[in-house]
């Protein structure tokens, strides 16, 4: 065990207050002490705060360089933005990472898949820059800049080159939209450079989507900007089983969160239904971030254990197991 490490836990909207509460019971079983700074963001926040992203959350994820969230509801079409968004931008956690792999036990078209998507977390068209031009007409604008670029693209080779990663792709749309995407390209080629062990190319967004359902195993390393990657991170959460199963984390220069990019489920909110698997993955990754490198190995064990033996599944897994019960049996594993 190592010192205590203090963050900020955000149950989030829906499901949320149960799959972290899982996620949290999994982390204190590998004996890493992390002290829990509970805050609110989202429909919760606004019942309580009157505000769905109040500065106080702000301020302590900033203080503590350290948040697990769960998920929160985003309106449709009115009401207020993005809680994520608005975090990755607020906080600048420019670099979202989203591991995709097989799982063992879990029924999928696809065997050996190993993919690690970054994903350019702060500009393109989740700006947010819309406007009416005239009745009937509204334009949205992407904005891709060459700081923005480069940074993300560091980013992923420095990934690469830490996690022993062989191969990144960078996907684009560069022969319609030649000057935005073409500087993100430009940019990604001049830091490729600095990398000559790692292989370096890129494919059209559109080609990529065709390769990955055709044979996701060609890929190592995706790297993308933000609307592209918000899409293409969940068709491959899709090869593996579904967004059960896929953890995620959000990157800046002075800390991270880490949350399931699986919605807030409120349909099944309260009935400890929900499959609690992906924010636990995601609290693997928190640990790997934090230096608990072994607990996070542990975690992952423990949920590949759990898979393969088939017990204790959740149900969108075809189990019969509680959100609750799913999370003791992993922390079971563990503590064994």
């Amino acid at each position: 065990m190592t010192g205590i490490r203090k963050g900020t836990l955000i149950a989030g909207d829906g499901i949320g207050p149960e799959v972290v509460s899982a996620t949290v019971r999994v982390l204190e079983a590998t004996g890493v002490v992390i002290e829990w700074e509970a805050e609110v963001a989202g429909a919760m926040a606004i019942a309580l705060e009157g505000t769905p992203l109040p500065q106080k959350t702000l301020d302590s994820i900033r203080t503590n360089g350290l948040a697990l969230k769960g998920p929160t509801t985003t309106p449709i079409g009115s009401g207020h933005a993005s809680i994520n968004v608005a975090l990755r931008k607020t906080l600048d956690l420019y670099a979202n990472v989203r591991p995709v792999k097989s799982m063992p036990g879990v029924k999928s078209r696809y065997d050996h898949v190993d993919l690690v998507i970054v994903r350019e977390n702060t500009e393109d068209l989740y700006s947010g820059l819309e406007h009416i031009v005239v009745p009937g007409v509204v334009e949205s604008i992407k904005v891709i800049t060459e700081k923005a670029s480069t940074r993300i693209a560091k980013f992923a080779f420095a990934y690469a080159r830490e996690n022993g990663r062989k191969r990144i792709t960078a996907v684009h749309k560069a022969n319609i939209m030649k000057l935005s995407d073409g500087l993100f390209l430009d940019c990604c080629a001049r830091v490729a450079a600095d990398y000559p062990e790692i292989k370096y190319d890129d494919i059209i967004v559109d080609n990529c989507c065709m390769q990955l359902v055709l044979d996701p195993t060609r890929f190592d390393m995706l790297l993308l900007e933000n609307l592209y990657g918000d899409i293409v991170s969940d068709l491959c959460a899709g090869l593996v089983g579904g967004l059960g199963l896929a953890p995620g984390a959000n990157i800046g220069e002075r800390g991270a969160t880490f949350e399931a990019v699986h919605g807030s489920a409120p349909d099944i909110a309260g009935m400890n239904l929900a499959n609690p698997i992906a924010l636990i993955l995601s609290g693997a990754m928190l640990l790997d971030y934090i230096g608990e490198n072994a607990a996070g190995t542990r975690v992952r064990n423990a949920v590949s254990s759990l898979l393969m033996e088939g017990k204790h599944l959740p149900h969108d897994l075809g189990g019969s197991a509680s959100t609750s019960e799913v999370a003791e049996a992993i922390a079971t594993r563990l503590s064994s």
